[in-house]
């Protein structure tokens, strides 16, 4: 069975033998990890389930001279000495789009990349093709507005936000045209919903702004015969239902501390509709577990997530610097091993 054919039929609910997996790092995990072995050998036991294709580029931002700051592609300012990143002035300071130019689809097309990606098709077909299309449709309304700005216009100004949710689809009816002419295998987007105890702009608000406007999208995308990933962190359960109506495939970070997304009881409630990706806790276990700990959860992980398909596992997120190197090991060679 070749990684394509293993996620392609985890996503359709189907059990594998091999159960897939991703390990993602950040900071100085990589550097840790290389003096603990001394060697970057250890990366070669990862198993690369994915040939990942990005051409359409939401996060580009360029330097403003002599600022230290950078604009990004709606026009927003942004100081980068943070982790994450600071939008310190938004393009709209008013709820309307007075004097204001949306940008055109092109400016976010990398033709570079896209012909990258279709000499990538062409030649790998072990992997399973995901193309990322970057950040959704919440985040690119709080990076018109900024974010606190954007969580008032979706109570007190819903004309404009309606307005700004329908010119963002139609931008990314353009994204999803420009990137399915690829024969890829599945499309990812992005788009944080959910902090730690629920949907942040509210499970109703959500339904009324972003539900009709993501079912459109994802449409768009059922019609080219792809399979459809998003990622977002924190607490979604309330919306899953609604998720799993509009035809998301695969929800991409389950995260475990948050509300309500315990994924054994996920699993139980709604994986036989729904595919999950993640469910390594990167705010509990991952940090603050021992390696035993970690261990002990990839096993059952792969012996209850994995029944019925449905599941890739990985950290919530990618090991953050305040990872111990001990842990960053135990989750290095667990799933590395897992399938043995």
């Amino acid at each position: 069975m070749t990684n394509r054919e293993i996620i392609a039929n985890q996503l359709r609910h189907i059990e594998t033998p091999i159960v897939p997996y991703t390990f993602g790092f950040e900071g100085d995990v990589g550097e840790r990890l290389d003096a603990y072995y001394g060697t970057p050998d250890w990366r070669k036991r990862i198993r690369n389930f994915f040939a990942t294709v990005w051409c359409i580029d939401t996060e580009f931002k360029a330097p403003v001279d002599g600022t230290g700051f950078m604009r990004d592609l709606y026009g927003g300012l942004w100081r980068m000495d943070r982790r994450p990143w600071h939008l310190e002035v938004p393009p709209l300071s008013q709820p309307n789009f007075d004097g204001y130019e949306f940008p055109k689809a092109e400016v976010f097309f990398r033709p570079d990349r896209k012909e990258a990606g279709r000499q990538l098709c062409a030649t790998d077909t072990e992997n399973f093709r995901l193309a990322h299309m970057g950040w959704g449709l919440f985040e690119s309304c709080w990076t018109l507005r900024g974010f606190e700005n954007a969580l008032m216009d979706v109570a007190a100004e819903p004309d404009f936000f309606q307005e700004m949710i329908d010119r963002l689809v139609e931008l990314y009816f353009q994204f999803v045209d420009y990137v399915c002419e690829l024969p890829v295998d599945g499309i990812a987007f992005g788009d944080d919903w959910g902090d730690q105890q629920g949907v942040i702009v509210g499970a109703d608000r959500w339904r009324k702004f972003f539900k009709p406007a993501w079912a459109k999208i994802y449409e768009r995308v059922r019609a080219s015969g792809k399979l459809i990933v998003s990622h977002c962190c924190g607490s979604v359960v309330d919306i899953i239902p609604d998720l799993i109506e509009i035809g998301l495939d695969c929800l991409e970070s389950c995260q475990p501390e948050a509300r309500g997304m315990n994924p054994y009881e996920l699993k139980k409630r709604f994986g036989d509709k729904m595919a999950f990706w993640g469910c390594l806790g990167s705010q509990s276990l991952l940090p603050f577990g021992t390696p035993e700990d970690i261990r002990a959860e990839v096993a059952h992980l792969r012996s209850e997530m994995s029944r019925g398909g449905g599941f890739i596992m990985a950290p919530a997120k990618p090991l953050q610097p305040e990872t111990p190197t001990a842990n960053a090991v135990a989750l290095l060679e667990a799933l590395t091993t897992m399938n043995d």
